[in-house]
């Protein structure tokens, strides 16, 4: 298919447009097997994908469904359908469009079923539902295309690996189709269009032209950034300047707990009465809409928001983009920074704001990066078995398998082309018998083997339990927030449950902007009221507190060996020189650890730039070796570029603390007790099928999910240590919150270079971390010591014998 039909042709004269080249050639290459587009925003990528399906759909007489089009976002696949509609229905094309995501109706869901329209536009989850039903095949028998729009989002997250086992599965059913995917930030053209090909049919890149570079820099402030600390308040001034000088804002930040906050502040500084917004994934989805739809009418000069504004929502009228805080990931701003100025050829506008003095430094790097089209990302790994054990609960919701052709459809797509057969047959076992521990148990027991030699559930009864709980998401325990009524008030958004659970009445919180105060808490439901006059506590909204990438954290070490820091402000000029004076900048190819003395304590200071969460396993890694070498520590800070360990001791020789092999056994050791593998466990479990949250009579509170998946846990330590969910949650642990790699990474960069220098007081460096929240005291020897020591002054004083 190289021409457009007329009807297409004559729409895009009729506007004085024409075809871009990239527009062009996915029509000329709409027959093969799976293509990649990476196209700029703006860039007409979304349409680029559809042509195809208008030009077959404008010229053919197809029945039932033609293209499935899969985005991460439920409001994405909304935007798209609003935008697809209206060429469509200004083409007069007979072609009908929808949608089907968690908040379609039941009622829809179930015609589309039967009756499915030309065009659907889904998520990843509800694809994956769909799959699981019996009628499957016949609802997917005339599909010819599949288009996943930001496949980069979903290439890196547990739900792009649940959308390419369903793509094997249509495949299967439909082995004709064709896979397209969109992007506009890949780090890794070869690696997206790895997971996509349908092997061994390869997947074809296709580069778009770039188009300019976007306008990016840091905003200058009257005020200097604080030493420590994520919220930028100090910026407020400045920022609202830029508001009332741009059409549209997006003001992006990377929690939404610092949202909420800076939110609060911007409207006590709002002196005009501009009309500003907010928008995040804990607030409730009615005023998430709310807020959407007043930006589509261009009613709201600002919007506070988080990464769920990341993605390529559509509205023309934002001109400017600000991010609040370092980045910490290059791609992520640059997908940010594709917000402002929606259109092909025209620059987007950023501002990026620094909220601390180190980030300034990161924020440089960050934009040096940009301009040099330096994209981060680190490769995933092989396909996690939680998912696959869900998928293949999936497949068996849709009637018998054999366990060969299952097994050849999976390696057939995405992360699990290297999966082996015992791999797949110890999954296959867990989903039958949950494993030796557990096979004794009835409810565990879901999946049998036919005389025939096929699979299929033991119990059909048990689809509907399995389709309720598909997903990959684990969102963290929330309750419903809603405003106090009779019979239930206005819902507002939803706050953690450990959060509410440190709630007395009385006590005031942040959400959607508002301060409210809380009353009760009644059937798993946070009753509030309005309460604007006084100061709030902040709700812990989990979001997701991001790492700074390993390429951005290399950047930043390059940057301090240049020595030429005229790009800098002058304040953090001075600060690098004051620091290079008095001790030494760190550098890629050796671990400075600087040592001194601070208020009565002995001080470390590890400048490993392995990211938060490294930093944070180093400490307790740390802190562990030093107990073992009755160095008696007390407690340590950790930071994205340092971590800060304060104690009785002094070190004298760094060399044993970090040797690989004691560092890892000691990271062995912490794992078998600690609270975070019964954390991981939960989440792999609840995605493997082996603990429910959704059943027939109610969700599952987070208390009771906790106490069924500990007990559970607990059983397999004792009497299956080699179960596979046990293993699964190790790995998941290992890069996961705990990020052991980049500590390895970190050990054979430095490859045993090692700087322990003391110092005569505090460095410049190491002051900020003093005033970090979020310090972990160590209970061992040194604090023993000290209470020993304070139980005989106490004695002294009393005048009795020490």
């Amino acid at each position: 298919m190289t021409r457009l039909p007329d009807q297409i042709s004559k729409w895009f004269a009729a506007r004085g447009w024409s075809v871009h080249s990239h527009q062009q050639a996915m029509l000329e290459r709409a027959e093969d097997p799976a293509l990649l587009l990476i196209a700029p925003t703006g860039g007409g990528k979304t349409l680029a994908g559809f042509l195809p399906t208008l030009a077959d759909l404008a010229t053919g007489d197809h029945r039932g469904l033609h293209t499935l089009y899969i985005s991460p976002l439920k409001a994405l696949a909304a935007d798209i359908k609003r935008n697809l509609r209206t060429p469509v229905d200004e083409m007069g094309l007979p072609i009908r469009i929808e949608d089907r995501t968690g908040d379609t109706p039941a009622s829809r869901k179930k015609r589309q079923r039967a009756d499915p329209p030309h065009i659907l536009l889904t998520t990843p989850e509800s694809l994956a539902l769909l799959t699981s039903y019996e009628d499957a095949p016949r609802m997917f028998a005339g599909l010819k295309r599949v288009v996943v729009d930001e496949i980069h989002a979903l290439a890196e997250s547990k739900r792009g690996d649940q959308l390419f086992l369903a793509l094997s599965r249509l495949q299967a059913m439909c082995p004709g189709l064709r896979r397209v995917g969109l992007s506009a930030t890949v780090e890794d053209p070869g690696a997206i269009a790895g997971l996509l090909a349908c092997h061994p049919d390869p997947c074809e890149i296709l580069q778009a032209d770039p188009g300019p570079d976007p306008d990016i820099s840091m905003l200058e402030t009257k005020e200097k950034p604080p030493w420590a600390g994520g919220g930028a308040a100090y910026a407020i001034p400045a920022v609202m300047d830029q508001i009332k000088a741009h059409t549209t804002t997006l003001i992006f930040h990377n929690t939404r707990a610092q949202a909420e906050i800076f939110f609060h502040n911007l409207w006590l500084a709002n002196d005009d009465g501009l009309p500003i917004g907010i928008h995040h994934g804990s607030l409730d989805r009615v005023q998430r809409e709310r807020v959407e739809a007043a930006m589509q009418r261009g009613e709201l000069r600002a919007i506070v928001c988080t990464g769920s504004l990341d993605l390529g929502i559509d509205w023309g009228d934002v001109d400017l983009v600000i991010q609040i805080g370092a980045p910490k990931n290059v791609k992520r701003l640059v997908q940010r920074i594709g917000r402002a100025n929606h259109r092909y050829n025209a620059p987007s506008k950023a501002l990026l704001v620094p909220a601390n003095r180190f980030e300034v430094i990161e924020c440089h790097a960050a934009l040096e990066a940009v301009r040099a089209h330096d994209l981060d990302g680190d490769p995933r790994g092989p396909g996690p078995r939680d998912v696959l054990c869900q998928h293949i609960l999936i497949r068996a919701c849709a009637g018998p398998f054999d366990a060969d052709t299952l097994f050849a459809e999976v390696i057939s797509s995405g992360a699990y082309t290297g999966l082996t057969r015992p791999e797949f047959d110890a999954c296959l076992t867990f989903c039958a018998t949950g494993g030796y521990a557990l096979r004794a148990y009835d409810q565990w027991q879901r999946l049998q083997q036919r005389p025939d030699g096929l699979w299929q559930l033991r119990d059909p009864r048990a689809a509907q339990l399995i389709r309720m709980n598909i997903g990959t998401i684990q969102d963290t325990d929330t309750l419903k927030v809603r405003l106090k009524r009779n019979r239930g008030g206005k819902p507002l958004g939803e706050v953690e449950e450990g959060f509410a659970a440190t709630l007395s009445p009385g006590d005031t919180f942040l959400i959607g902007g508002q301060i409210v105060r809380f009353e009760s808490l009644r059937e798993m439901v946070v009753e509030v009221s309005r309460d604007p006059g006084r100061k709030p506590k902040i709700a812990t909204f989990m979001g997701t507190k991001f790492a700074t990438s390993t390429q951005l954290s290399q950047r930043i070490l390059a940057l301090l060996k240049a020595g030429d820091w005229s790009a800098l402000p002058s304040h953090t000029q001075e600060w690098l020189e004051l620091q290079a004076e008095l001790s030494q900048l760190p550098r890629a190819g050796r671990l400075l650890i600087e040592s001194f003395k601070q208020d009565g304590r002995e001080n470390i200071c590890v400048y490993g730039f392995a990211g938060r969460n490294a930093q944070q396993t180093l400490g307790l890694l740390l802190t562990k070796r030093m107990e073992e070498m009755g160095l008696a520590p007390l407690g340590f800070v950790a930071t994205d570029y340092a971590t800060l360990i304060w104690g009785l001791d002094r070190l004298t020789d760094a060399g044993p603390l970090f040797e690989p092999d004691k560092l890892r056994a000691g990271l062995d050791q912490w794992l078998a007790g600690n609270a975070l593998m019964k954390r991981t466990f939960r989440s792999s479990a609840t995605i493997a099928g082996l603990i429910q949250r959704n059943t027939p009579q109610a969700r599952k509170s987070g208390r009771q999910a906790n106490m069924s998946s500990d007990i559970i846990y607990d059983t397999l330590v004792k009497y299956d240590p080699d179960h596979l969910l046990l293993r699964i949650t190790r790995e998941e642990a290992m890069r996961g919150l705990i990020d052991f790699g980049r500590i390895e990474e970190m050990l054979s960069r430095i490859s045993g270079r090692i700087d322990l220098l003391r110092l005569p007081h505090i460095s410049p460096f190491a002051a900020p971390l003093l005033l970090e929240v979020g310090k972990t005291p160590v209970q061992g020897e040194g604090h023993e010591r000290l209470l020993a020591e304070e139980a005989s002054r106490l004695m002294q004083e009393a005048g009795l014998p020490p």
